[in-house]
This record gives C-alpha cells, structure tokens and sequence, in this order.
C-alpha cells in the first residue's frame, strides 16, 4: 500500500509564520493524522499481535517441538534395538539352515555306530552334542567322496566368555569317526541348544549308545533309540538377544538381561529308511539260510 499524503493547515492563520506541514501516513488511517507543533504524528490503530497471541504462539511451537524430539527419539531407540536382533536372526537362520542341510542327507556314522546324540550340559547351559555322518559334502582335495564324519556342539569361548556352536567335519575315513578333520565356528552368542529325535512313533532325548559307556546298553532305555537312524531330527537353538551388552556381576534383579531367542526347526531325515534297510538285509539272508536246512529234511521225510 502507498502511503498517502496528508497536508494540515495547523497554525497556518495564526501569525506564526508556520507553513502547512505534508507528510507521507504509513497506513490507512481514515483521516486520523494530526499535526503538533509541526510535527506529524499518525494515530492509526495498525494491524500487531498482542500478548496472549505471542504467548500461545510460543506455547505451540513449544508442544511441536517436544513431540517431535520424542518421535526422533523413540525412532533411535527402536533402530538400537532392531539391529541387533537382525543381527541374531540372521545368525539363527544360517546356522539353522547349515545344520538341516546335514541332517536331511545323515548316513551311518561308521560300522559300529550309526548315529549319536547325547544330552550334554556346560555349567548352567543345555549343551547338547550330535555325531553322525553326511553325504551333503563337497569334495576339496583328491581321495575324497561325497561323505564326510560330522559333529555338532558347543564351546566356550575364552576370551569372550560366550557360547559358539561349532561343526567339526572330517572327509575321510579314520579309525576315531568323533576325532580328526577340521572345525568351523557357524553361530555366535549361543545360550543353548537342544536336539530331539523321532523314530516315527515317539520323541527321545537321546539317541545311538554313549560312546563313554563301552557300549553297554541300559534296560532303562528303548531299544529303537539305540541303533540306525532316526526319522527325524528337532532342533532348537537359544541364541543371546544382546550379545553385545555386557551384564556386571553386580547387577541387581532389576536388571536382569533378557530373555533368549529361540529359534526351532525339524529336519527329517531322508536316507533313515535307506540305512534300516541295510542294516536289516545281512539278518533276512542269515535267517532264510538258517529256514532251509530245517525245511529241506521235513520235505524229504514227507516224500
């Protein structure tokens, strides 16, 4: 808006010798400018904010900033927490998939001992120990087949003082099918682990004979937990939601860290009925030739 000149006659008739007085309004004051002593002076009532106004204005931007300083917030504390637990899941998952991958082509370990599950505890910690043998194997270096001694456990790690589950794999054919080979650690931050087996009709904790006994089977136990394979196999792995947090020897109850993950799956076995199979053969053979000496004189008496 241009401003609008005024032109006042304030002392002009007076004898003062004052001139008429033009000044520029800076806003729409409908005729309010006066003129004092020559000075021109508006008293239009312009356009401002008043206290309160500013005072709620401020009190706004206030809760606005608040609100999204807490969003901020609760998206930087969720992302600490995520990843992580991507972290762990993704672990889980690859350990998971490398141990199912194993099972699904498990063969007989050696010719005394099929296949050995054994429950196993480190200090607090459910540690359960498998040995059996696997066609799910590349061949590396000459002599090699496609079969290969496996072992899966836990061990502690010295310096970390946290759990790793370890696989131990050894291509070739040695006296000790539990010793030898080469070890890889697949999984990190391990608080337990667990194996089960099915042999078609029920679950057992355990599975082949303990090789510390010197293979003395318990009445205690049945007996198609003792030898072959079994149907299936379940595993269950607890892995540490915070691997990384540090818990002191001092913390209180309050404190407590927090629950494990825990991830299962079942992998079945698919050459279980294969190994019965040949297993059970040399027994039909022996049984049929001990049937035919016994058949062959009662036929011959008939005659």
């Amino acid at each position: 808006m241009n401003p609008r000149i005024v032109k006042s006659n304030f002392g002009a008739g007076c004898g003062t010798g004052i001139l008429p007085v033009r000044f520029h309004c800076p806003g729409n004051c409908l005729g309010n400018c006066v003129v004092f002593n020559s000075q021109a002076r508006c008293l239009c009532h312009c356009a401002a904010f008043t206290l309160i106004e500013m005072m709620i204005s401020v009190a706004l931007m206030s809760l606005i900033l608040v609100s999204a300083y807490l969003c901020l917030g609760a998206g930087f504390s969720a992302r600490k927490l995520i990843e992580p637990r991507a972290e762990v899941i993704q672990n889980a998952r690859v350990a998971m998939a490398i141990m199912t991958a194993d099972l699904r082509a498990a063969c007989p370990l050696s010719q005394d001992q099929d296949f050995i599950g054994m429950t196993r505890t480190l200090g607090e910690v459910e540690a359960d120990n498998l040995d059996f043998g696997t066609h799910h194997y590349t061949p590396r270096h000459a002599r090699e087949g496609d079969f290969c001694q496996e072992s899966l456990y836990l061990d502690k790690d010295p310096e970390t003082g946290q759990f790793s589950l370890w696989r131990r794999r050894n291509p070739t054919l040695a006296l000790d099918p539990l010793s030898g080979g080469s070890k890889e650690e697949i999984a990190t931050g391990v608080v337990g682990l667990k194996f089960e087996y099915f042999d078609g009709l029920d679950w057992y904790d355990s599975w082949g004979e303990d090789p510390t006994s010197g293979g003395k089977q318990t009445s205690a136990r049945e007996q198609t937990n003792l030898n072959g394979l079994p149907e299936a196999v379940r595993i269950t792995l607890l892995l540490d939601a915070e691997p990384d947090k540090k818990i002191s020897a001092a913390a209180t109850e309050e404190a407590r860290p927090e629950a494990p993950l825990v991830f299962q799956t079942v992998a079945q076995l698919n050459l279980a009925d294969a190994a019965q199979d040949t297993s059970s053969s040399p027994d039909a053979g022996n049984s049929d030739n001990s049937s035919s000496p016994d058949q062959m004189p009662g036929n011959g008496g008939g005659n």
